[in-house]
Parts: structure tokens; C-alpha cells; sequence
């Protein structure tokens, strides 16, 4: 009778330190710089979710290597639902296959949520000669090599609808790597490249001021916010990479914690003001939960095996 007071005792000194999550602050790591859209992001999502977080979250950015930087860190993190990470898709379905990093594939951490999903866009400068797609392709064909387009670095998302829009077509240009948006933009604008590949996020406003047209867009339908950009699927060719920002737990979340983190953010994304923000970005909110998520990651993981290996920048 004593042993089953003491153990009762016990139990009711437990419930309460079961019950107190959050008691203290949750890191969310991003693994871009300050100032661009994971960073946007990132703000966003904890003002949504701050309400869920009497304790508070603070983002801490830890930028390298395409976002691996950080969710290396996260799989190193307890897994007790203090430490998350807001990444893209690329960081988990390319990188791991071009380098060899903590993690290797979208079973060595627990995604909990999908938030926003993009696709990169084909734009020229206004004042080049190029009206459509059609017009910048014949003159790579005419031209093999010599026709320049920028993206956001190797082995991104946008670095790989290029390639495969090249593969497709038949056609050959010179991909030329930026250090994001604020290189690649003004390169394009300054005529140093023919065209570039970019987010919607940061088109729009180009194409809206009327310093840029868009040519061509990954999306598989057209883009309420690029209507006069044509897709690459409808004029035969296939190629629809998006871009995706999901949130991660380290490996073994507890099931609660995971799903307490879940309904936090899912409520930020459905609040009217965050879609209104994504939509003036050209960007759609995206929710999937978890373990969908996680099968989406695995086969967004082996088709990426299967491009990496075709322009020879799978890890051998």
C-alpha cells in the first residue's frame, strides 16, 4: 500500500512538468540570411504562432552551405520540441545528394508542416529583344552556349528547371551562378546575362514596375500573378520543380510537442493577413501535414536523384 501511495505521489509531481509545454523559448533556425524570403518567412510565422509560446520564439539564422548549415544543427538538437527549422525543399532533396552533410534523407528528421509553395519563373530585362520564350530558345539553338542565364547558385531549385527546360528543348545556354537576387538581378538589368531564373516573390515587382518580363513559369497551371507567362508544361515541355518552406523537428519529436508545434503554425498560415502578404508575392500557402509531407519529400528526393545525375553533380 505504501509503494502504491509513493508511486501515486510521483505520478501527480509528473503530470504537471508533462503539462508545462512551452515553458521555455523555441528556436526556430532558418539557414538563409537575414533579409530574404526564409527570413521573411521565418517573422511571419512567429507572429503568427507567438500566442501558442507565452515563453516566446526567437528565429536564429545560421546561413551556409544552402541551408544544410542549419538543419545540420537541428539533428543534432534535442528532440524536445524547443528547436525547429524553417527550410526549403532544395535543402533536403538536393543538398544531401551533392555533399555529404548530418543528414542524408527526409528520414533523419521529422517535418511537421508545409507552409508556402513556389515555382521559379524565366524573366528578361524590358528592354530585351526576347517577347517570348519561343524567341530566346530559337536564338540558343541558333547560338549553342553563347545565350547567359542567371540563377540563384548550383544546384538550386531554379538551377534545375534550367537544366531540364535545356534537356527538353534540345537546346544549350551558359548557366551563370549569382549569390541570390541581389546579384542576379542587377546583372540582368544591367544586360551582363540575357535572362535569369528567379522567385515570383522577386519578379513581381519587376514585372509590375515594368523592368522585367516574365518569359516563362514552372508552375504546372498558370499563375494568377504572372497570367501573360505561359507554362513550361503547356508548350510541351516537362518540367515543374517547385519550391516549397516546411518546418522540421529534430528526429523522435514527441508526438504532443509535434503536433502542439503543428497547430501553431497551421493557424499563423490560415490567419487572412499571412495569405494576403504570400499571394502579393506570387506565392501560394501550401499546408500539408506531416507524414504526407514526408512521403512528398521522398519522391521529390528520388526524382532529384535522377536530375543530379544527369547534369553530373550527384555525390559519388
Amino acid at each position: 500500500m505504501r509503494r502504491f501511495a509513493l508511486l501515486f505521489c510521483l505520478m501527480l509531481f509528473a503530470l504537471p512538468a508533462l503539462a508545462q509545454y512551452p515553458s521555455r523559448p523555441v528556436t526556430m533556425l532558418i539557414g538563409y540570411p537575414a533579409g530574404g524570403l526564409v527570413d521573411i518567412v521565418a517573422r511571419l510565422m512567429v507572429e503568427g504562432m507567438k500566442t501558442r509560446f507565452p515563453s516566446g520564439m526567437v528565429v536564429v539564422a545560421r546561413p551556409g552551405a544552402a541551408g544544410a548549415v542549419a538543419i545540420g544543427e537541428l539533428t543534432r538538437a534535442p528532440a524536445d520540441g524547443y528547436t525547429v527549422v524553417l527550410t526549403p525543399a532544395s535543402a533536403l532533396v538536393i543538398a544531401p545528394q551533392m555533399n555529404d552533410l548530418a543528414y542524408r534523407t527526409p528520414d533523419d528528421y521529422d517535418p511537421f508542416i508545409n507552409l508556402i509553395a513556389y515555382y521559379p519563373l524565366i524573366g528578361v530585362r524590358s528592354e530585351s529583344k526576347y517577347r517570348t520564350i519561343q524567341e530566346l530558345l530559337t536564338d540558343a539553338k541558333d547560338n549553342p552556349g553563347l545565350i547567359r542565364v542567371g540563377s540563384p547558385g548550383e544546384g538550386t531549385s531554379s538551377h534545375l528547371n534550367l537544366e531540364e527546360l535545356m534537356r527538353n528543348v534540345g537546346v544549350k545556354m551558359m548557366h551563370v551562378p549569382y549569390n541570390g537576387w541581389a546579384q542576379s538581378s542587377v546583372a540582368t538589368l544591367g544586360g551582363h546575362i540575357e535572362a535569369v531564373v528567379a522567385q515570383p516573390g522577386e519578379l513581381k515587382h519587376m514585372v509590375d514596375g515594368k523592368r522585367m518580363r516574365a518569359l516563362l513559369n514552372f508552375t504546372p497551371q498558370r499563375h494568377a500573378a504572372f497570367p501573360d507567362a505561359p507554362t513550361a508544361k503547356e508548350l510541351g515541355w516537362d518540367v515543374a520543380y517547385g519550391i516549397w518552406f516546411m518546418l522540421l523537428a529534430p528526429k523522435g519529436t514527441p508526438a504532443a510537442e509535434a503536433r502542439y508545434l503543428h497547430d501553431a503554425a497551421k493557424t499563423a498560415i490560415e490567419d487572412p493577413k499571412f495569405g494576403a502578404m504570400m499571394n502579393a508575392r506570387g506565392i501560394d500557402v501550401d499546408y500539408r501535414p506531416g507524414e504526407a509531407l514526408r512521403a512528398d519529400l521522398w519522391r521529390e528526393y528520388r526524382q532529384h536523384t535522377e536530375v543530379l545525375r544527369r547534369v553530373g553533380m550527384l555525390k559519388k
